[in-house]
């Protein structure tokens, strides 16, 4: 691949920004540990969080239907990560 044919991870998620947001299964202590605005959050949970292209926070929940839910109301198409 030549070097032009790459693009930079900020590029690559400009690319998704509105439009695209991952799904991913956390802990409410990794949530806290990545997140300290989040503090409030009790440990200990499983918990569901949606994050846009760029790995801003936008919803979180022990539910994932609706953490899918408030991405289908914002029309973004989401993508799970393991």
């Amino acid at each position: 691949m030549r070097h032009e044919d790459h693009i930079t991870q900020d590029e690559f998620a400009a690319m998704g920004e509105g439009h695209l947001a991952y799904l991913r299964q956390m802990t409410s202590d990794d949530m806290r540990a990545k997140f300290p605005s989040v503090q409030s959050i009790r440990p200990g949970l499983n918990l569901w969080a949606l994050f846009s292209a760029d790995g801003t926070p936008l919803a979180v929940s022990d539910d994932r239907g609706s953490v899918l839910a408030s991405a289908s109301a914002n029309e973004l198409m989401t993508l799970s990560l393991h």
